[in-house]
């Protein structure tokens, strides 16, 4: 290879490295959304695994104690599902927004998800008892926008705030 008087010949395996290595970090990904290690995932709903990728069977017994307290005192009611009853202002909208939102509205929140700093009330639940046949043991409160965001995707099963 020539080169022209006063210019340098420039490698390009520098360059080379450098896309190579980009490449490495592109094929590794940020995460797996995937379930691994079994064939047929299950729904786990409890603050101790808010990882858990939900995929409940289609049918199964749906018996629920939701506990409501907006900060003057709490209110507990029973819910059931096909067909709805049970004590619950409003069985029918309470089985149809755990049905619209699936399971994944039920989960915690992930400990490293990036919530706004935002104080939605002082409204805190809790719901206990099988949703289509599987476990369900979670809370539920306002106090980021992350936990606002997971009140309002139940807006059926949880009251609406106060003020």
């Amino acid at each position: 290879m020539t080169t022209r008087p006063g210019h340098r010949h420039r490698s390009t395996a520098p360059a080379l490295v450098v896309l190579g290595a980009a490449a490495a970090l592109a094929a590794c990904g940020g995460g797996s959304t995937a379930a691994s290690g079994s064939s047929s995932p299950s729904l786990t709903l409890s603050s101790q695994s808010p990882t858990a990728v939900p995929t409940p069977a289609a049918s199964g017994a749906t018996a629920l104690t939701v506990v409501v307290d907006d900060g003057s005192g709490p209110l507990t009611w029973r819910l059931e599902c096909d067909p709805p009853g049970g004590d619950h202002p409003d069985p029918a909208a309470a089985c149809a927004a755990l049905d619209a939102k699936g399971a994944t509205a039920l989960l915690p929140v992930p400990k490293d998800q990036m919530c706004t700093m935002v104080y939605g009330g002082p409204e805190r639940a809790s719901v206990e008892g099988t949703w289509r046949g599987n476990p369900v043991s979670t809370t539920f409160d306002r106090s980021n926008g992350c936990e606002i965001a997971r009140w309002a995707a139940l807006s059926g099963l949880l009251p609406a705030p106060k003020g």
